[in-house]
């Protein structure tokens, strides 16, 4: 059956955020004061390896119960997701293109001429456009300008950021939502989510690097004068820091997996205090060991992928694009110690992503961990409600997903 974009049958809103860790479903309603998160359910995921699916079933299974837990605890039976997606397969482009203008101002129909001429690129045939996405509009000249409609020029050129990814990655995911008895209304890029939920409108203007460090993969996305400018996968997350520290220590990965949540930090000052930590191995034996040597494993990987993070956040800055901060999202962002390491690796200020000005979370709930599934939820509502953003890109999105569209009724179809 072909996929169709729909419009959501009720109030209620589910993100569902499928990671290589965990399957996070988020739901949420719309409220006169903007959304409100009703509940928030978790369940490990299997069938994941580096954000992509390896097996259907499995993944399936881990998507069918953290979405029951969420319409349990909300009372509703829940038919519908908006999904993100992300994975090493994402890769992203920056193309250019111009028109001239017919009449004697800009029109939607220009503006849109424009961004297909940019989008006219060669794209292998294993690999879609998932978005594209304008940064910047040039009108006779003069550039700068974020929605041209309404002015007076005779050449409108358009900057874009186009985000691929592979067809097959995509069919699959979508079919183990549906065999998980659930309709995909909406697919959105991870990092765009978990930045709705974290960043705002003067940090998106000052220049921030959005890094969602999740269990295989870490999602970037560097923002600018409000346009999204560059995004990334780098295809190591959280399970590399547990892989390294289940053969360091020789420790099965689920019991690697709760030393590092309990007792990991990325600064071996932190573990120089003589603390010792009791550790379970294959044999079923407990012993204790310090606590050092958990930093002293998890350093050197965390070297290696902060150094990866800032050589891609160098692209844009290359370009003459200045970043002043980064936040950080995902579950690995958590690992102590991490952000002030981050802070001397990238020279600039550092923090972590925070869900406090989204209503009916709190507690443990108000976590980096649930930024993508959050961000979702915001994503859908927002473009119910009036869009205070700028009046184009409510149009950019739609017509975005409406692209999107023809190309599941293309894939699903076969």
């Amino acid at each position: 059956m072909a996929f169709e974009r729909k419009k959501p049958s009720g109030g209620l809103i589910v993100g569902l955020d499928v990671g290589t860790t965990k399957i996070c479903a988020i739901a949420g309603e719309v409220a006169e004061d903007g959304v409100n998160i009703i509940n928030v359910s978790s369940h490990p995921s299997s069938g994941l390896r580096k954000g992509v699916v390896v097996d259907i079933e499995a993944t399936a299974n881990s998507i069918r119960k953290a979405v029951e837990g969420v319409s349990g605890a909300a009372g509703m039976v829940v038919n519908e997701v908006y999904v993100g997606i992300a994975g090493s397969h994402i890769k992203s482009i920056s193309s250019y293109g111009a028109v001239g203008i017919k009449g004697k101002e800009v029109t939607h129909e220009d503006v849109e001429r424009a961004i297909d001429s940019a989008s006219a690129v060669y794209v292998p045939l294993d690999r879609e456009m998932l978005h594209v996405i304008p940064t910047d509009f040039i009108l006779d000249g003069q550039d700068g300008i974020k929605d041209p409609v309404g002015m007076a020029g005779v050449r409108l050129e358009a900057k874009v950021h186009i985000v691929t990814g592979a067809v097959s990655f995509v069919q699959n995911l979508i079919k183990c939502c549906e065999r998980a008895g659930l309709d995909v209304v909406d697919i959105v890029l991870q990092p765009l989510a978990s930045a709705e939920a974290t960043l705002t409108s003067d940090e998106r203007d000052m220049g921030v690097a959005l890094i969602d460090i999740g269990g295989g993969t870490t999602d970037i996305a560097v923002y600018k004068d409000g346009w999204l400018r560059h995004t990334a996968v780098i295809g190591i997350g959280g399970n590399h820091f547990t892989n390294d520290i289940s053969i360091g220590l020789r420790l099965p990965f689920a019991e690697a997996e709760r030393i590092k949540k309990q007792y990991g930090t990325v600064l071996p000052s932190e573990a120089n205090d003589g603390t010792e930590m009791s550790v379970i191995g294959a044999d079923g034996q407990i012993r204790e060991m310090p606590r050092k040597y958990l930093a002293e494993i998890i350093q050197p990987r965390c070297d290696e992928l902060l150094d990866l993070i800032r050589q891609e956040m160098e692209i844009p800055q290359n370009s003459g694009i200045a970043i002043s901060e980064a936040v950080l999202t995902g579950g690995s962002s958590l690992l102590s110690g991490l952000d002030r390491n981050a802070e001397s690796v990238f020279s600039m200020p550092v923090r972590l992503g925070s869900l406090g000005h989204v209503s009916g979370l709190g507690g443990e709930c108000n976590s980096p961990i649930y930024a993508t599934g959050v961000g979702l939820v915001l994503f859908a509502a927002d473009s119910m409600m009036p869009n205070d953003k700028g009046a184009f890109s409510a149009d950019v999105f739609n017509r975005v997903m409406d692209k999107m569209t023809g190309w599941f009724k293309k894939i699903v179809s076969r």
